[in-house]
C-alpha cells in the first residue's frame, strides 16, 4: 500500500491518495476546491493536482471519502467524483450536521443524495482490493470518522501532529469529552506503530509540513492529548485554548458548500450561486 500528501498551503489542508501498487485500485480521501475570499472564485487547482497524479500512476479511484463536513474549505468532493465517475462517502452521522448549520445559515436542509454511501462505526468499506475501516472519532463535529486502511489511520482534524494537538471542539454539536473518549477508544487503543495521517499542518516558514506519526508517539507527545491526561484535564485544556480561537475565514462559504458534498448552492434566477453570511450584532 502506497500513500501520496497534497498540501494546501493556505488552509493547511492535507488531502491523501491511498493505492495498492499491483492492482491500481486506489482511494482519495479529503480533497479540496480552492477559494480565494477577496475575489469570491473557485479554482479547481488541488484537484487538478490529485487528478494529475492519479493518471500519471494508472489509478483507479474506487471511493472518494470525507473524513467530517470541513469548516475552513471547501471539499472537492463533488467535483472530483464528477471528474473521475466513481462513488463517495461520508459518515451516518452527516444529517446532524445537516440539520445543525441548515438552522444556523437559513438555508434548505439538504438530503443525503450528494454522497453514495453513509458509513457506520465499526463497517468496512471494500475498494477494489483496499480494504477500509471505519471508526467513529466524533467530538471535532458529531460525524467524524477515521479510515483505517493497512497499518495507516486517517484520522481528519480529530487528532493533529504532537507539536498542533487536536482539532477544536467548539463548532456548534462538536465536544471535547467526546473527542477524548473517541481519541482514546479509538486511535490509542490501534497497535503502537500504528501510522496517523492528520487533516491538517501548519508549518512555520522554512518548515516542512508532516503529515504522520505513529500511534505511540502521539500518546507520548501530544500536546493536548497524551495519553497521560485525564479527562476532566483535557476538556478544561481544550476549552479554554477553543476560547482564544477565531472563527475559520471560511466557515460560512465551507458549511453552505460542504453539507451538499462539495456542491454550491442552486443557482438562482441569475443563473449565478451565492454564499449567505449572517450579520451579527448590527447596532
Amino acid at each position: 500500500m502506497q500513500i501520496e500528501a497534497f498540501h494546501d498551503a493556505p488552509t493547511g489542508t492535507l488531502s491523501y491518495v491511498v493505492w495498492d501498487e499491483t492492482t491500481r485500485d486506489a482511494v482519495v480521501i479529503d480533497p479540496i476546491l480552492n477559494f480565494d475570499l477577496e475575489r469570491v472564485s473557485i479554482s479547481a487547482v488541488g484537484l487538478d493536482r490529485i487528478q494529475d497524479f492519479l493518471a500519471s500512476h494508472e489509478l483507479r479511484v474506487q471511493w472518494i471519502l470525507d473524513t467530517h463536513v470541513h469548516a475552513d474549505h471547501l471539499s472537492g468532493v463533488f467535483l472530483l467524483k464528477k471528474r473521475l465517475g466513481c462513488k463517495n462517502a461520508i459518515g451516518a452521522n452527516i444529517t446532524k450536521v445537516q440539520r445543525v448549520f441548515s438552522e444556523l445559515l437559513n438555508v434548505p436542509n439538504p438530503d443525503q443524495s450528494y454522497w453514495d454511501k453513509l458509513l457506520t462505526h465499526g463497517e468496512k468499506l471494500q475498494a477494489g482490493c483496499l480494504q477500509v475501516e471505519v471508526r467513529e472519532t466524533p467530538g471535532h463535529t458529531p460525524a467524524c470518522l477515521s479510515y483505517i486502511i493497512g497499518n495507516a489511520v486517517f484520522v481528519g482534524d480529530a487528532l493533529f501532529m504532537p507539536n498542533l494537538g487536536c482539532g477544536r471542539c467548539d463548532f456548534p454539536g462538536g465536544d471535547a469529552r467526546t473527542l477524548y473518549q473517541s481519541i482514546t477508544r479509538q486511535i490509542y487503543s490501534l497497535a503502537k506503530d500504528t501510522r496517523i495521517f492528520t487533516g491538517h499542518d501548519y508549518p512555520t516558514q522554512g518548515q516542512v509540513f508532516r503529515t504522520t506519526c505513529t500511534v505511540e508517539e502521539a500518546k507520548q507527545q501530544n500536546i493536548m492529548l497524551p495519553a497521560s491526561i485525564s479527562e476532566e484535564a483535557f476538556v478544561q485544556r481544550r476549552e479554554e485554548r477553543d476560547a482564544q480561537l477565531a472563527p475559520p475565514k471560511l466557515l460560512y462559504p465551507s458549511l453552505q458548500s460542504n453539507i451538499r458534498g462539495g456542491q454550491p448552492s442552486d443557482a438562482e434566477g441569475n443563473g449565478v450561486s451565492y454564499f449567505k453570511f449572517p450579520i451579527h450584532n448590527l447596532a
